[in-house]
């Protein structure tokens, strides 16, 4: 989580905060910052109109002031959707949606659907599952249906994989349990006082069971939760790292619950073995810092990383064993540090989040070209602003492709700064098939991107500060969001009749 964007220091989550100091600080540095850089003996002409006070990211109805449209936002570029649009994956989200791949009509119409379906024409007498994706297309969510305020920031956001959970992760060290009715609602169930936090909890991830909470820190060990045991039973898994300063900015759990994957502060992903209660392989990954981890398949033996050097690494599990552990694909195309890595979980495809202000959209058979890893090192390398408290460059927002770049598409429109932000695919089982992907911003919002058209489709604005995770039903239909406001929110479809999207929701939801 490089200081300086990606290259050198430590980013926010690296930097452990004094017992006395204000969290609520970022104005003070930014201001701080600017005066280092009137101070600078050689400057970048393109980064002059960095120094005015205007508004700052894309434009929107909602994020831009009146009287000042026009001046310094924009409106992000259009999608490039060639690589999608001659990929097997645009068919197969076509006719996840009922509207098939060809070049015959496609029935949209909800009042004309419910009626073939009253009249029999229906096949079983029911809605197809592409029918019933198309329907849920028409029921995104769209306004706040719960929100719970903490003192401090709020880190982390995520459902159990059978959606009948909800955690949250605090800066003030707590983790807070929910009830989750279907994703309508969330209802407190308990909360615990976490271990060995340093600063904050920096990810959390569930057992295959649910039956488990573990997360990470500032800290050796990651920690593992029994959320329905009796009393407060927290097991410490002990890393082993060979920094003294060391930190594990992302978990993920194998499949049957036993092996627990890491990345951690000093370029490296661990594996601990939960049966055997040792660590089992420790895999110099990356140049920077490892920011993010994930399984890409359903069998756990395909592993990724992503770190403040910007590249994406594949590892085969069944390979990890060797002396010289090598990956078994890159992707490149990112021109800053990669924040969060959120799989399709099939085994193919995946989405990468990154300082450079994008999203990418991957497919795992489809790695680097010629020439893709050296172009990311160029670009990582020049990054000379910090993006704790810094604006990206204007010229961060419009970049074109790098060489080697494979990705399927590229999503512009969130602003990634202050922390390592995140994006997630709505489930392939759920509402949408798979078809949307949901970003935290640092303007406070939660945006929706249309993955076959890399066009935002819905803005959610109910906080006030960055939205720092995101959260689908495992069901579809309900998002979830925690932001450094202090608060989590959960978002629903509601008739846009009876409240208005997008206006404000004031005091307690219903």
């Amino acid at each position: 989580m490089g200081s300086q964007s990606s290259s050198g220091g430590a980013g926010p989550e690296e930097e452990e905060r004094g017992e006395g100091q204000e969290e609520d600080d970022v104005d003070l540095r930014r201001v701080l910052a600017l005066l280092l850089g009137r101070g600078r003996a050689a400057r970048d002409p393109s980064d002059e109109e960095e120094e005015e006070e205007e508004p700052w990211g894309w434009a929107t109805a909602d994020a831009t002031p009146p009287g000042r449209r026009g001046r310094g936002l924009k409106a992000p570029p259009p999608p490039d959707t060639r690589a999608l649009d001659g990929h097997e994956l645009k068919a197969e989200l076509l006719l996840a949606r009922g509207k098939g791949a060809g070049p015959g009509p496609s029935e949209e119409n909800l009042t004309r659907l419910l009626r073939q379906r009253e009249w029999g024409r229906c096949r079983n007498s029911s809605f197809s599952y592409g029918e019933r994706s198309l329907l849920s297309s028409h029921f995104l969510p769209n306004r706040e249906a719960f929100a719970d305020s903490y003192p401090q920031k709020a880190f982390c956001g995520l459902f159990s994989p059978d959606g009948s959970l909800f955690v949250s992760a605090c800066q003030d060290h707590t983790l807070r349990f929910y009830w989750s009715r279907e994703g309508s609602r969330l209802r407190p169930f308990r909360s615990c006082r976490a271990r060995d936090v340093g600063w904050s909890v920096l990810d959390v991830a569930f057992s295959p069971d649910g039956a488990h909470c573990l997360y990470c820190s500032w800290a050796g060990a990651v920690h593992v939760y029994d959320i329905y045991g009796e009393g407060d039973t927290h097991t410490a898994l002990d890393l082993r790292p060979e920094e003294r300063r060391f930190a594990v900015f992302s978990l993920a759990v194998g499949p049957d619950g036993r092996e627990v994957l890491g990345g951690g502060s000093d370029g490296c992903i661990y594996l601990y073995d939960r049966e055997v209660q040792r660590r089992t392989l420790r895999v110099e990954a990356h140049e920077d810092d490892v920011n993010a981890v994930a399984l890409a398949d359903a069998g756990g033996q395909l592993l990724l990383s992503g770190g403040d050097d910007g590249v994406t690494r594949a590892w085969d599990r069944r390979c990890l064993g060797q002396d010289r552990a090598h990956p078994v694909g890159l992707l490149t195309g990112h021109r800053d540090g990669i924040t969060f890595l959120h799989p399709r979980g099939d085994g193919r495809y995946v989405v990468s989040n990154s300082k450079d202000q994008t999203a990418k959209l991957w497919d795992l058979r489809r790695p680097a070209g010629p020439g893709g890893l050296e172009a990311t090192r160029r670009a990582v390398a020049r990054q000379s602003w910090d993006y704790r408290w810094q604006r990206a460059p204007r010229r961060a927002l419009t970049s074109p492709p790098l060489p080697g770049d494979t990705s399927l598409m590229t999503f512009r429109g969130h602003v990634v700064l202050n922390t390592l932000l995140r994006c997630r695919l709505a489930p392939p089982p759920g509402d949408g098939g798979g078809q949307y992907l949901s970003a935290g911003c640092a303007t406070g919002a939660v945006i929706v991107y249309d993955v076959l058209t890399g066009r935002p489709v819905r803005r959610l604005t109910n906080h006030s500060g960055c939205v720092r995770d995101v959260s689908w039903h495992p069901q579809g239909g309900a998002l979830a969001s925690a932001s450094w406001d202090g608060s989590i929110r959960l978002w629903t479809y509601q008739d846009p009749q009876e409240e208005p999207m997008g206006e404000p929701q004031g005091g307690d939801p219903p």
